[in-house]
């Protein structure tokens, strides 16, 4: 994540992370359903509205890292050198990306998530946000001359890529393996 330059946007950042922090720890405690927003604020020390103003819904609060991982994505395909080829960057960076997703204490999390209608919910509709805007970066770039159906569908295998890594035995090597299909569907596609 980058970090903010100026006093007031460090002040900002970290009142936003201490709300997510919060959040998190409550709704591990006690359940995500039996957690408010009020809930929330109460323990963060903070007004409603300034949970609102960091986090535009409940489910946010679990996924707060969401803006950060959809830049990192999107960099993988815009900040790479000249020289370097997009798949092995990308798939550099769906590897690093699922590292976070299940590190040591990340289980929780993802139980929670896949025991709750609303956060799963809310997980699709960001993977599919995710998957829009690393299209856009891959249509955007004149150095790969693809399709536009071959940058979605690349977008969405690498973001699914990371989901189906984040719940198997083996994530490392679940991303490899989606990734040796997405080479050779990004080959085939070649002008």
């Amino acid at each position: 994540m980058t970090e903010p330059s100026g006093r007031r946007e460090r002040k900002k950042a970290a009142t936003r992370q201490k709300i997510a922090d919060t959040a998190l720890r409550l709704f591990l405690e006690r359940g995500y359903e039996a957690v408010g927003i009020r809930d929330v604020a109460a323990e963060a020390d903070v007004a409603v509205t300034t949970v609102f103003a960091h986090f535009a819904a409940k489910e946010a609060l679990v996924f707060e890292r969401d803006q950060d991982f959809e830049q990192r994505l999107t960099r993988a395909v815009t900040d790479r050198p000249p020289h370097e080829p997009l798949i092995p960057a990308l798939h550099r960076e769906v590897q690093a990306l699922v590292r976070h997703c299940t590190a040591e204490g990340s289980a929780p999390v993802r139980r929670m998530i896949e025991g709750s209608p609303a956060l799963r919910e809310y997980e699709e509709s960001m993977s599919l946000r995710h998957a829009q805007a690393l299209a856009a970066a891959l249509a955007a770039d004149p150095r790969l001359s693809r399709s536009t159906t071959a940058c979605r569908a690349t977008a969405r295998f690498a973001i699914d890529a990371y989901a189906l890594a984040c719940r198997a035995d083996d994530p490392g090597a679940t991303v490899d393996e989606v990734f040796r299909m997405i080479k050779a569907a990004w080959e085939a596609t070649a002008p």
